[in-house]
């Protein structure tokens, strides 16, 4: 029996993705970020009232992964709501590929550009993805890996239809990727491998439909912030 990946539990303010057993996970993740082994990815939804100003974001992370016995886990954050997840799987000539995603679009940003914003967490929103390869990577290849996922995503926000003075939004400012696979052999992962083509079809899968539901929940900003018209140079 094949062992399923990217097992998705929703217990609020969590997004639990299990591994099904410890792996590598390569994230820059605020929480246990860099090359670690967990069992689990987890996602937590935050609201103004769990960020005082005065508040380390490192100490109230730490804090709260381990009173919610996380502590062993890889931590995203985000501020959309984790109920709207989207979860995809592909198999390509036996390299299969899991991914969860949650996408908010509200922090988006055109790369090479910075864009002053004075909005609450609640409106923010960011892209948050957890990826799960079946197959065994080394490390050099889990890397590669990432940049694909990166690269699926810049792709489906692109075709969003978001704009900041007069070109399309490439992510947010706050976007986060964590890749797990077993430790193995396997030294590839790019665009011309199978294996490459899974994580980019589930990655853009994930974040596509997900930027496509926000998109239809968010109409005033989109006509305000993100419209398509503004001339270059302008502020957005």
């Amino acid at each position: 029996m094949t062992a399923p990946l990217l097992s998705v539990t929703l217990a609020r303010p969590w997004l639990v993705a299990e591994l099904g057993a410890p792996q590598r996970v390569l994230s820059f993740a605020p929480y246990r970020p860099g090359f670690v082994t967990t069992s689990r990815i987890v996602w937590r939804e935050l609201r103004n009232a769990d960020l005082p100003p005065d508040l380390s974001i490192e100490d109230f992370t730490r804090r709260d992964m381990t009173e919610a016995g996380y502590q062993d886990a890889v931590g995203l954050l985000t501020s959309r709501d984790i109920g709207k997840f989207q979860r995809t799987e592909v198999e390509i000539e036996g390299s299969r590929v899991a991914c969860v995603a949650t996408v908010g679009l509200g922090n988006a940003e055109r790369i090479g550009t910075r864009t002053e914003r004075d909005w609450g967490v609640e409106q923010y929103g960011t892209i948050n993805i957890g990826v799960q390869i079946a197959d065994g990577l080394t490390e050099t290849a889990q890397i590669e890996a990432l940049t694909i996922a990166a690269e699926a995503r810049t792709a489906a926000v692109m075709e969003a239809g978001l704009h900041l003075r007069g070109a399309p939004v490439t992510g947010t400012g706050t976007d986060c990727i964590a890749i797990a696979s077993p430790a193995g052999d396997g030294a590839y992962a790019g665009l011309h491998t199978a294996l490459g083509e899974a994580i980019g079809r589930a990655v853009y899968q994930a974040v596509a439909q997900g930027a496509a539901q926000w998109v239809s929940e968010n109409p005033m900003m989109m006509q305000k912030i993100f419209r398509p018209d503004r001339e270059l140079g302008q502020n957005g």
